[in-house]
Parts: structure tokens; C-alpha cells; sequence
């Protein structure tokens, strides 16, 4: 992070990359000296609610966010930057966008936890529209114009008003990750299975595992009567994330029990000293690794590798089994992950995979007319994962007979037609079937 102080003694041109966070209420004159240059531009965690007139100047301009500020307008002069890829407005206090503001080029959009209550028609001109996060809104609807966002892949809509998933979501060929709980139309169907409840005072915190948007992971020391051992607590924030609420992503967690492929849940925090909620989870083995990385600015929507990862073709096999496996048990089981990633999966030596965060995970309504498309939303996820694994598949195994049939698998997983995708049970059995 850059200081203000640098920006107006000039030790700052010729940049490419600013961040600014010092409790700006005005835009900094002094950035128009990088016009020519500058192509990333953050500065959250202000106090800004407008942007010049002359905004437009940043024609070098790609990414700009402003989250955590002022903001009650979507400003249209973000529309004047001919290269601008990604914005993100998250926590602001927007609740109007102009039909003329968001620019066609924009790939992603970010309008996390504002007060919008509709979108502008103007967004089915977004063409490019690869990746929008709208949760914690005020949304009833989506507009229908949005049904021409034909490259639309990763769509959150959690908590908002939304009363109908509208048809044509469905039929985006495209579309691979949604998030839609918290809505009247989201499922109010409950779990029956009864957790254990463990007081917080039984905890010894140690090390931070790990902080994700929802919560925070620690190892601990659970002292169980006349037995200790160490076990996973995650502790929720309570915050509106870009997946959704938390406690969503908590009662999913809960729902999904049952499978080897997924992390085994102890309990359910109590007594915690803030009333936090909170879960306690078996300690992952130091052995597992995730199996990737979150997408970047350049990849949006798709996993980041390693450049030297590759895999064996028993290994490739043994991932996406296990993995069509535990998606076939959540699909029975009415919950939709929303974030398919390898990212979101562990993986040992031995090629035995940990599916995680249940942070975009959906419960859904098994008899709506709509549900066997929901799991081919995440038919097609698991398609993209089968990509990137077969790219990364070593030289010595291209040539071998399965790798048609992988890639004829994964043509079908991301067939356009979302009706025509397999089932994860299909999948599952097909894959069981595979010589390596």
C-alpha cells in the first residue's frame, strides 16, 4: 500500500498499481499524473462518495476498486474508461445505477452488501460479463435483459429479496457457480440431523489455520472429559460475504454430513464469549494440500496452478471420482456447492481428495421444476475442474486411450445445453469404469 504523501511528492509516477487507504473524502487530483500509466486502481476503505467528472482520463485502466466507502450512486463516469475489466463496490451504501454506467467491456462486477434494489437493463449489453457478486442487497428480481449475458459464469445473489429464480438462469450456457440462499425462493427445508453442542470454554485455542470471507479457522485443544486432542474450530464472523450469510454456509456444512470426501463435523460452538457461532471440525492432516489456487484478476473465474503440477492419469481418475462422488451425495441430499473449485478441494499423496467451504452452498427444493438444472450448474463446475486437470496431465499419459473419454466426459459436463449435461450420479458410474 502506497501513502498520499507519496502520491503528491511525484514518487509515485509512472505507476502502474495503486492502493490508497488513509481516510480520503476527495478524490486525489494528483492521480490524473498517472493517467497514462495506471491500470489498477484501489482505494477501499475510504470515505469517498463521488468521482470526478473527468474520470475518464484513466485509459489505461482496468481494475478500480472502492470498496468500503460512501458511495449511494454507481458513478457513471466509470462508463468513460474504454479498458475497465473489474469494479468492485462492496459495502458501500449504493442503491441507484444509471442505465448508462456500467461500461460493456466489464468482465467482473462487484456490488457485494449495498442497498440495490434493481439492476439497470443496460447490464444484458455485458456482453463480457464473466463474474458478478450481488449479495446482501435488496434485489427482487434480476432483469430479463440479463438473459443476454451469455458469457455470465459465477453469479451470487444470496440475500437479497429475490421471490422467483427466473427461467432463463437456468439456460445461461455458461453459468457454473451460483450462490442464491437467503431469498424467498431459496429452500427453507431444515436438516434433521441433531449436533452435538460443545461449550467454548472445553477450547484451547493455538495457531490460526486459516481466514476465509466468512469466518476464522484455529486449531485447538478440546478437552473431552478425561480425553484431549486437537480438533478444527471455525468461528463465523457474522458478516455479509460475497458468497452470502454465513449461517447459510453453516446450516449447508451441517446438511452435508455423511460422506469420506468431506471433512468430519464434531459439533457446534456454544457459550462462545462474543455469541458467536461457530463449528468444530477434525483437524485436517498436515499431508493434504489444496489441490489448487483461487482464480486471478487475468483467469476470473478459473483456478490458478502451479506451473509444475501435473498428474498422473490414476491420479486424475481418483480426484474427479471421489469428487463426483461426494457431489452426487450433496445433490441427494438437495444442496447445491455453488463453488466447485480446486481450490475449495484438499488432496493427499495419495490422491484422496477433502471437498471444503460451503460458503456459496445452496439448500434446495429437490421437487422444484428447476432443481435438475441446479445440479448441472454444478455439473458444468466440475467439467472446468476436469479441464484444468487434463492440461495438466504428465506427457506420458496423453497418448493413453482414457484421456478421449475424459475429454468426451468433460465436453459433455460442459455442453451448452445444461439439460443435456450428466447427473453426478452418471458421472460417477461412468468414472468407476475407466481402465488407467
Amino acid at each position: 500500500m502506497q501513502t498520499l504523501e507519496q502520491l503528491q511528492s511525484g514518487e509515485l509516477a509512472n505507476c502502474t498499481s495503486i492502493k490508497l487507504s488513509c481516510g480520503l473524502t476527495e478524490f486525489p487530483q494528483e492521480l490524473f499524473e498517472l493517467a497514462d500509466t495506471l491500470e489498477l486502481l484501489d482505494l477501499s476503505g475510504n470515505q469517498l462518495s463521488f468521482l470526478p467528472p473527468d474520470f475518464g482520463k484513466f485509459t489505461k485502466l482496468k481494475i478500480a476498486f472502492f470498496s468500503d466507502n460512501l458511495f449511494t450512486e454507481y458513478p457513471e463516469v466509470l462508463a468513460q474508461c474504454p479498458l475497465l475489466e473489474m469494479v468492485g463496490f462492496k459495502a458501500n451504501i449504493i442503491s441507484t445505477i444509471s442505465e448508462k454506467a456500467i461500461s460493456k467491456n466489464i468482465r467482473w462486477l462487484i456490488l457485494t452488501n449495498n442497498c440495490m434494489t434493481q439492476l439497470p437493463k443496460s447490464i444484458g449489453n455485458c456482453t463480457r460479463l464473466q463474474k458478478v457478486a450481488l449479495a446482501g442487497n435488496q434485489l427482487t428480481s434480476l432483469p430479463i435483459e440479463m438473459s443476454q449475458c451469455k458469457n455470465l459464469e459465477l453469479l451470487r445473489i444470496s440475500a437479497n429479496h429475490i421471490k422467483e429464480l427466473p427461467s432463463w438462469l437456468m439456460t445461461l450456457p455458461k453459468l457454473s457457480w451460483l450462490a442464491y440462499s437467503d431469498n424467498p425462493c431459496s429452500s427453507n427445508q431444515k436438516n434433521n440431523f441433531e449436533l452435538n453442542e460443545i461449550s467454548w470454554h472445553q477450547f484451547e485455542l493455538k495457531e490460526k489455520l486459516g481466514e476465509g470471507a466468512s469466518g476464522i479457522i484455529s486449531k485447538a485443544l478440546w478437552a473431552n472429559d478425561a480425553k484431549r486432542f486437537d480438533v478444527a474450530v471455525k468461528v463465523f464472523k457474522g458478516e455479509v460475504t460475497s458468497d452470502g450469510l454465513p449461517l447459510s454456509e453453516m446450516n449447508s456444512c451441517v446438511a452435508s454430513t455423511g460422506h469420506k470426501n468431506l471433512v468430519k463435523l464434531l459439533g457446534k460452538i456454544k457459550d462462545h464469549p462474543q455469541q458467536k457461532e461457530g463449528l468444530v471440525f477434525e483437524l485436517i492432516p498436515p499431508e493434504f494440500k489444496n489441490l489448487g489456487n483461487p482464480p486471478s484478476f487475468v483467469t476470473c473465474t478459473r483456478d490458478t496452478y502451479s506451473n509444475d503440477i501435473t498428474f498422473t492419469l490414476t491420479d486424475l481418475i481418483q480426484i474427479v471420482i471421489d469428487t463426483a462422488s461426494v457431489s452426487a451425495h450433496l445433490h441427494n441430499k438437495g444442496i447445491m456447492h455453488g463453488d466447485l473449485y480446486a481450490h475449495n478441494i484438499m488432496i493427499n499423496e495419495d490422491a484422496t481428495i477433502l471437498l471444503g467451504d460451503f460458503g456459496a452452498a445452496t439448500i434446495y427444493d429437490k421437487e422444484a421444476p428447476y432443481s435438475e438444472a441446479i445440479e448441472k450448474l454444478d455439473v458444468r463446475a466440475f467439467g472446468c475442474l476436469l479441464e484444468d486437470l487434463l492440461e495438466r496431465l504428465h506427457v506420458d499419459f496423453i497418448t493413453h486411450p482414457s484421456v478421449a473419454i475424459l475429454t468426451q466426459l468433460k465436453e459433455e459436463c460442459m455442453s451448452s445445453n445444461v439439460l443435456k449435461r450428466p447427473n453426478f450420479v452418471e458421472l460417477y458410474e461412468t468414472l468407476k469404469k475407466i481402465d488407467t
